[in-house]
C-alpha cells in the first residue's frame, strides 16, 4: 500500500463511485477498479458495500479513510514546509474570526500582505465553537475566538481583555455611563452562540449576581445582525467595545457599563502538537505589534 493507492481510495470515497473517481482523477475506470481490488486483497478486507455503482464504506473502509486523511495531509505538510524553506514564504494561510473580533484582522493583513505578497489569504466566518471545529478538521489553521471554550486540543495566544459597552439609538438616550439595574428593563439583545458556553452566559451571569433579571428580547450570533437591530430601534445590545471597531456608529451611541465591569476575553488558537505554516507563523507574529484599534 502507498500514497498513490490511499489518494485513488480517498478520491473514491469522496465521489462516492468509481467513474466519478476516475473522471476526477484523469483516468480510465478500469485501472482505478483494479487498483481498489488490489488495495481490498492486500489488507484481507472488503472496504466498500456495493449497491449498485454507489459504493458505501464498511467498518473497515471507515477506518482506513479516517488514517488516509491523516497520512496524506501529513505528507502535504512536509512536502509545504520544504517548499517553503527553498522558495521562501509563499501558497496558502487559512484564517478563521468571529465577527467581535474581527477588528484584529484588517491592520494585520495589511502588514502581513506588504511583507508576504506571495501568500493567498482565506478568510472564514463563524462563531467560536464552528471555529474551533475547523481548526480541529484542519480546514483553517489559525482561528481567532471568544473564551470560554474548550482548549484541550489547542495552542493559544491570549489576547487582551475587551470591556462590554451597551450600544443604543443615539435617538433613545445621550447618556455617557449607565448601570446594570438601569439597563436590565432595556430590550436587550444578546449574542448567543450556536453551540456551548459564551458571552450570552458571561453577560446574563453578571445581571444575576445583582439580583437582575434582564429583559432579553433578541438573541443571535451575528454582532453585525445585533448592531442592525440598534440601528432599526427595535432595541439595545451589550457587546465587547472592539467589536464597534469593524462597524459605522454614526447613529449609535456608546455607553460605558458603570460599576459592574464585564469582560471578555479572547484568543489566537491553533491545533496543539500539529505542523504549522510559516505563513501561520508570521502572521502570529503580527500580534506582537499593538495595531491602532486593537483592544486595550
Amino acid at each position: 500500500m502507498d500514497l498513490k493507492q490511499l489518494r485513488y481510495f480517498s478520491t473514491i470515497v469522496q465521489e462516492g463511485q468509481i467513474t466519478r473517481a476516475a473522471k476526477r482523477l484523469h483516468m480510465a475506470q478500469p485501472p482505478l477498479s483494479q487498483q481498489l481490488k488490489l488495495l481490498e486483497q492486500e489488507l484481507g478486507t472488503v472496504l466498500f458495500d456495493r449497491n449498485g455503482k454507489n459504493l458505501e464504506l464498511t467498518e473497515a473502509g471507515k477506518i482506513l479513510y479516517k488514517k488516509s486523511q491523516d497520512l496524506l495531509k501529513s505528507f502535504e505538510d512536509t512536502v509545504s514546509e520544504v517548499k517553503e524553506v527553498g522558495e521562501g514564504i509563499r501558497g496558502n494561510l487559512s484564517i478563521g474570526s468571529v465577527k467581535t473580533c474581527f477588528s484584529y484582522i484588517p491592520v494585520r493583513l495589511k502588514y502581513f500582505r506588504k511583507q508576504y505578497p506571495l501568500v493567498t489569504i482565506r478568510l472564514q466566518e463563524g462563531d467560536s465553537s464552528l471555529l474551533s471545529t475547523f481548526v480541529r478538521n484542519r480546514d483553517i489553521e489559525l482561528a481567532i475566538v471568544r473564551l470560554p471554550l474548550d482548549l484541550k486540543d489547542f495552542s493559544i495566544l491570549p489576547l487582551p481583555k475587551d470591556r462590554f459597552v451597551l450600544v443604543i439609538p443615539k435617538k433613545w438616550s445621550d447618556k455617557k455611563t449607565m448601570k446594570l439595574n438601569e439597563i436590565a428593563d432595556l430590550p436587550l439583545l444578546l449574542l448567543h452562540r450556536l453551540k456551548g458556553v459564551g458571552l450570552f452566559e458571561l453577560v446574563v451571569d453578571k445581571f444575576k449576581s445583582q439580583g437582575l433579571v434582564p429583559n432579553v428580547v433578541c438573541q443571535c450570533p451575528d454582532a453585525t445582525m445585533l448592531i442592525s437591530l440598534v440601528q432599526a430601534e427595535v432595541g439595545a445590545a451589550i457587546l465587547p467595545k472592539s467589536t464597534l471597531n469593524s462597524f459605522p456608529t454614526d447613529n449609535l451611541n456608546i455607553i460605558e457599563i458603570e460599576e459592574s465591569k464585564i469582560e471578555s476575553e479572547s484568543a489566537v488558537i491553533w491545533l496543539k502538537d500539529r505542523y504549522l505554516s510559516k505563513s501561520a507563523i508570521r502572521f502570529l507574529e503580527t500580534f506582537q505589534i499593538q495595531f491602532v484599534g486593537d483592544a486595550k
